[in-house]
């Protein structure tokens, strides 16, 4: 929200009053805080009408410095917050009498808040050696608005040439330098400023982030309202926000998830192909069974097999009961699926139509949200009369969870949490949450509450969800999804920003849905589609108003699934490896280039393009023609699918066909690929080949190839000296090998743990 007329004047009816003489500073054992008067104090009358702002500092962990700043202090804090995590930190705190000159200091880890108390009210915040970011004498700001509304603001300024990302799934431009971007959850597509999900977060390449510890709306004015300052401000008499420091902008997304939480460990079988019914489109199990064994007929694997809305009666959304016209036996239909080797997905969400049975009930026991006559809150937008299910009550959340745990006990072995974004401000919530609280934060606790039954019932590393809607701390209940986008080459491109942005935000797996959801692909658009949509965490067909079996397409469209299918089963040695990285460090899947290059300034806006792990470049081709400019990084990378070489840093412009795109591997990089092809979820140390890639003299490098549950495995370690390239395995009792690109190929027959090759 912008409060100024430019840079000196203040928008009409608005008054901002600013920290301008530190009163007093009070340092304790693990805090600091600052009491600034809003103008000078020169005589003890000075501090009569004077209001004050107070400021303090804390830290919950190592490198990451909390920033309270408050007006009033009276009110009632009615929740919700975040859920923080908070460790034993490196902490000092010091007043201008330890300090010898005029300044506080407050240093947690590498990271120190330097506060002048004296002269203009300015804050650094510093770390190795140099001032990452200030608040200046015109940042923090307490103001009244022409309606008579307060807010808190603070700007943070930008340095020449900085480069900010993050603020959750954002479907514009990747860097967010001169956006204003609020941090409000819509059902508003992919197409506009509206997102999905939102997250009070962003990042920079100067070496920090900063989470704004709010869950209600937080406008961010990124150099809009001051152009060389990040601006974030809230409704209220209060502002809380932690600055964290990296240096690199990986440090700084496993300091944000080990603060907010990081992303639990998805199942093997996850990462395979699943294929839905799409939204209104007719089926039963005839239709099912018909594109399940097309499928198979056409040695397509698939791994996860999903009913979207319609498998429960129209205007009954939510009541978890399977249509008996359509499904007469569903029980005997997920034994006859699950035969097949499938996993099955339902979709559901927190709205409960008023012709669900479940209405009644929830009306009568007190499970859904209300407004302030007590009346149960309703409207007839998507269900007819629908209200919401009240996570704040642990009753309600309960007896959500038992519906869906008699779904799990008939088969279903995951979910599509949809929705959870338009919630009403003007309700009351059982355990008295703050409604523009909860607009934000209902979706975290809607996905916790199906994450955690799935937990419960399947065991952790076996749950996982279809989450459209988040916000901080969301990346806990993985995987989320794209949302509703049109299937157009624009809209693909449009996705991928949206990925790569709440990869910034700390969200480590992601989905879309491959061919686009609104509308139907011409079959150019599907066939490119398929190569990003299976180069990507998790893979999904799925559409709004017709199907998106291959077939529907054309015969090519089949080669295509096929090919890239197998190829990324092929790879689940590797892609296991980064999910668990995902999950133990809080580094996505799939990368912004700038996130794994952050030392090269060409790679600090490419949003058409990324990585894929740390080793393979993608480029996903945004037109039927085939033609594709991307950039590639220093060294001699390889294309994984040709063999073609190319040297960077430079463009490169090429064609490619349906059945082909820019993968390239990174110089240096030993990768893991599987024997079978077949399925994701199988022992990827069985047979496995180790591919070298410009592996040069000096190369030493260990790869941990996981074991099925992201445990055991085998590890080997590549060494080269001169001519002689060296590889030892440790935990490998089944046959491997090793494939020089481009030079001799060794194999280890099973017990033998050492393969020497000679260049």
């Amino acid at each position: 929200m912008k409060f100024t007329d430019g840079y000196w004047q203040v928008l009409p009816g608005v008054s901002i009053l600013r920290p301008q003489a530190v009163d007093d500073v009070v340092a304790g054992a693990d805090t600091l805080t600052l009491y600034a008067a809003t103008g000078p104090l020169a005589t003890r009358g000075d501090t009569l009408n004077r209001p004050l702002i107070t400021v303090s500092f804390h830290t919950p962990m190592d490198d990451v410095v909390g920033v309270t700043i408050e007006h009033f202090q009276g009110g009632v804090e009615r929740g919700p917050r975040f859920e923080l995590a908070s460790a034993v930190a490196d902490v000092k705190v010091a007043g201008p009498e330890l300090t010898g000159e005029p300044v506080a200091t407050f240093r947690s880890g590498g990271l120190t808040a330097r506060v002048a108390t004296e002269g203009e009210w300015t804050v650094d915040f510093q770390a190795d050696g140099r001032t990452l970011t200030t608040s200046t004498p015109r940042s923090v700001g307490v103001i009244t608005d022409a309606e008579g509304r307060h807010f808190v603001r603070e700007q943070l300024t930008l340095g020449v040439g900085e480069h900010v990302y993050g603020l959750g799934e954002r479907f514009g431009a990747l860097v967010k330098n001169g956006q204003t971007v609020d941090i409000w959850n819509a059902d508003g597509g992919t197409a506009s400023d509206q997102a999905y999900k939102n997250v009070p977060f962003y990042l920079t390449d100067a070496g920090y982030g900063v989470f704004v510890d709010q869950p209600e709306r937080v406008s961010f004015e990124v150099g809009t309202e001051v152009v060389s300052r990040a601006q974030f401000s809230v409704e209220g008499q209060s502002l809380r926000y932690y600055v964290i420091y990296g240096p690199t902008p990986k440090d700084i997304l496993r300091k944000l998830t080990a603060l907010t939480g990081r992303p639990a460990r998805v199942p093997e079988w996850s990462y395979g192909l699943w294929l839905s019914t799409s939204f209104t489109t007719s089926y039963d199990e005839a239709t099912v069974t018909s594109f399940i064994d097309g499928m198979a007929e056409r040695d397509l694997p698939l791994s996860v097999f999903h009913f979207d809305c319609f498998w429960m009666r129209q205007f009954h959304w939510c009541d978890f009961v399977w249509d008996p016209a359509t499904f007469p036996d569903p029980a005997g239909m997920l034994a006859r699926l699950k035969a097949k080797g499938l996993k099955i997905c339902v979709w559901i969400n927190p709205y409960i139509a008023q012709r669900s049975a479940l209405f009644a009930e929830g009306r009568e026991r007190g499970y859904l949200v209300t407004n302030p006559d007590g009346s149960v809150w309703q409207w007839n937008l998507w269900q007819a009369g629908m209200a919401l299910v009240d996570f704040t009550n642990p009753e309600a959340t309960a007896w959500y969870q038992g519906k869906l745990r008699a779904l799990l006990d008939m088969g279903v072995d995951a979910f599509k949490t949809d929705f959870g974004e338009r919630i009403p401000t003007d309700v009351v919530w059982h355990d008295g949450s703050d409604p523009a609280g909860m607009h934000n934060y209902y979706t975290h606790l809607y996905n916790k509450a199906v994450f955690e039954l799935l937990e419960e019932e399947k065991g952790a590393g076996e749950a996982v969800l279809f989450a459209r809607s988040a916000t901080a701390g969301g990346q806990q209940f993985p995987v989320h999804w794209g949302g509703d986008c049109e299937s157009t080459f624009v809209s693909m491109a449009e996705s991928l920003r949206g990925g790569l942005s709440l990869a910034m935000s700390g969200f480590g797996f992601w989905s879309h849905d491959i061919g686009g959801f609104e509308g139907t692909p011409d079959p150019a658009v599907f066939k490119r589609w398929l190569a990003f949509g299976l180069l990507s965490s998790h893979s999904r067909l799925h559409g709004s108003d017709s199907y998106r079996v291959p077939w529907a397409f054309d015969e090519e469209a089949v080669d295509v699934t096929r090919r890239f299918t197998r190829l990324k089963l092929s790879l689940m040695p590797y892609l296991a490896r980064i999910g668990a990285q995902a999950h133990e460090e809080g580094v996505p899947v799939m990368r912004p280039m700038a996130l794994e290059f952050p030392e090269d300034r060409g790679t600090a806006a490419i949003d058409t393009q990324y990585m894929l792990g740390d080793a393979l470049l993608v480029a996903p081709v945004f037109n039927a023609e085939g033609d594709v400019e991307l950039y590639v990084p220093e060294g001699v990378w390889t294309d994984l699918l040709t063999g073609d070489q190319v040297t960077g840093p430079r463009w490169v412009r090429q064609r490619h066909g349906f059945d082909s795109l820019p993968l390239l591997v990174r110089p240096g990089t030993v990768l893991p690929v599987g024997a079978r092809s077949d399925r994701p979820d199988y022992d990827y140390a069985d047979g496995v080949t180790l591919h070298l890639f410009e592996v040069e003299d000096g190369h030493r490098s260990t790869t941990w190839v996981p074991g099925l549950g992201g445990t055991g495995g085998a590890t080997f370690t590549v060494t080269r000296l001169g001519g002689l390239v060296r590889v030892e395995a440790t935990g490998a009792g089944l046959p491997w090998s090793v494939q020089v690109v481009g030079g001799p190929r060794g194999e280890a027959p099973a017990g033998v743990g050492v393969v020497e090759l000679r260049l």
